[in-house]
């Protein structure tokens, strides 16, 4: 099958390499001339442009740009593409591209494969990226349902875990478990920035290892993220940055007031609660 990258960073660069092992032919389309003729050295695409025409041989195409781009990238693509395409997106905000990017091609399905790294751009690209991690398609009652067959077809040998909801319950859910872990770390790096006391600071970075790397680790990554998830999941974030927020200052409370018999209660539940999330 022809399939079409627009967007070959991280997740479009991986998404190549996997479907290219698969058989599949690639076609890439890129805004920067280097990012092309790396993709095909890297082997991400067998074909790649800075001209979406190349678009009108994909029976399928992945949209890997940021959000930010997004609508405007689709304006320009669909012109390119054939009625029987079926376009895909990996936006980490579904309800903004069902609302958004949906009505520019019917044969459109929202997509969001939970994987990535720290780094980001075709050099960051890997093979088997999305292996055992989640993909979510978050198809409505206008979703063509062949649209999606083709979709998942296209997915499950990745190896992914294929998981369908509506756009809402998505972007509740990754406000939670994606976009507030991005803010909390973001502020903890902010918050040690501030420490007044150089000697203090130098020691601490001299003492960092594993808690403060794991901790730190989606804060210190690319801050274009972390924009796009404030600027359209706002609704959804905001609302769990007040929860932990009021949950902060239970923590701080009990230890000002040297209540250790409700924060040990507390750490005890947050340490049986975890295994319900990850499972190590």
């Amino acid at each position: 099958m022809n399939i079409g990258i627009v967007g070959l960073g991280l997740i479009g660069g991986s998404l190549g390499l996997d479907l290219r092992t698969l058989g599949h032919r690639v076609l890439g389309v890129s805004r920067q001339v280097q990012t092309c003729e790396r993709a095909i050295v890297r082997g991400a695409v067998d074909e790649a442009s800075v001209d979406l025409r190349l678009m009108q041989q994909a029976e399928v195409v992945f949209l890997c740009t940021p959000l930010g781009v997004m609508e405007a990238t689709v304006k320009d693509l669909v012109p390119h593409l054939a009625a029987t395409t079926v376009l895909t997106d990996v936006g980490s905000v579904k309800g903004w591209v069902m609302r958004t990017i949906a009505p520019h091609w019917s044969n459109f399905v929202g997509g969001h494969p939970m994987a990535g790294t720290a780094e980001s751009g075709i050099e960051a690209a890997k093979p088997n990226l999305f292996v055992n991690c989640p993909y979510v398609l978050t198809p409505t009652a206008e979703t063509p349902a062949v649209a999606v067959q083709q979709v998942e077809a296209l997915i499950r040998p990745l190896r992914v875990r294929l998981v369908h909801c509506q756009p809402e319950e998505h972007d509740q859910a990754v406000a939670w478990i994606s976009h507030l872990p991005v803010m909390i770390s973001a502020s903890l790096l902010a918050a040690c920035q501030n420490e007044s006391d150089s000697k203090v600071l130098n020691l601490a970075k001299a003492l960092a290892s594993s808690g403060f790397r794991d901790t730190s680790r989606v804060g210190g990554g690319n801050p274009e993220l972390g924009m796009m998830m404030a600027q359209y999941n706002t609704e959804a974030l905001v609302r769990s940055l007040h929860a932990y927020r009021d949950t902060l200052a239970q923590f701080i409370s009990q230890i000002e007031q040297q209540d250790w018999e409700a924060l040990h209660t507390t750490l005890l539940q947050t340490q049986q609660f975890r295994p319900t999330f990850i499972k190590d």
